[in-house]
């Protein structure tokens, strides 16, 4: 788990565009998180209440309109920038600004969506009996988190030898991911049912600076952020070079961008503690 302090999410700053220069392939994982949510489809989900929490640019909240046009739907996030492309996005879906460690729902809710977002918060064994408390009875936390860490693309961002290395190693970067009954074992008492799968993509990408172009998108920032300009281009350079070794050439040129990702949906039980 990351050590104490503010969440690792608060001091980033993000960019919408970049980050939806991959933007298919970020949101087939939340289309195929949200595919396994067992939330009524009649009435347009009319008087259910959900939340998509580190709704980012918008890209998630979407899938959660069109499948549920009627409910109500806040997204949250913590980022002015993403928010405003969310809100163009989306315009008939309420947004507001927070810091996800510590925000919470004024009433509670049908559905917790939250994509590719848990790993930048810590103490995942506080959180996610916090998150699913919100819930109502058969309310549903759908959760997607990438379980990169150990992956050549994560672990030279850290590692890279070079005169940032000093910097790259003082940086509190995303959470790592824990094992899938880690996760069970934390909803499993207040759950009647728990769907845990993982998932390991190969995106096909046209070369090794595509790579850092996705990366940079999401789990590169915390590092560029902790050098200067003329360092960012150096160290961008090198980290290039590390991963053009690392993802070689397929047989038409091109590479396989390795990306594993877990997923787990759970539903709230009905029942109250005292009839356990």
């Amino acid at each position: 788990m990351a050590e104490p302090g503010p969440p690792v999410e608060g001091r980033r700053r993000w960019d919408a565009a970049q980050y939806l220069r991959f933007g298919d392939e970020r949101t087939r994982a939340a289309g195929e998180l949200l595919s396994r949510v067992p939330l009524p489809l009649a009435d347009g989900g009319t008087g259910l209440a959900m939340v998509d929490l580190g709704c980012g640019p918008g890209n998630s909240t979407a899938l959660l309109r069109a499948r549920w046009p009627a409910a109500s739907l806040l997204g949250v996030d913590h980022a002015p920038a993403m928010l405003a492309r969310a809100r163009s996005e989306c315009p008939d879906v309420s947004f507001e600004e927070g810091d996800l460690g510590s925000w919470s729902p004024r009433t509670p809710l049908d559905l917790v969506f939250a994509n590719a977002v848990f790993h930048w918060l810590p103490d995942h064994a506080t959180l996610f009996p916090r998150v699913f408390s919100w819930l109502r009875p058969g309310g549903v936390l759908a959760v997607q988190m990438p379980c990169n860490a150990e992956e050549p693309s994560h672990r030279t961002m850290k590692d890279l030898p070079g005169p940032w290395a000093s910097a790259m190693r003082a940086v509190a970067a995303a959470t790592p991911v824990e094992a899938p009954a880690f996760y069970y074992d934390l909803v499993a008492r207040e759950a009647a049912a728990v769907d845990l799968w993982q998932t390991r993509y190969e995106h096909v990408m046209d070369s090794a600076a595509d790579i850092v172009a996705w990366v940079r998108g999401a789990g590169l920032r915390p590092y560029l952020d902790a050098l200067s300009p003329s360092q960012q281009k150096d160290y961008l350079e090198a980290y290039e070079r590390a991963l053009d070794e690392a993802y070689p050439a397929r047989a038409d040129g091109r590479r396989l961008f390795s990306f594993p990702r877990l997923f787990l949906v759970a539903v709230r039980r009905d029942d109250p503690p005292a009839n356990r």
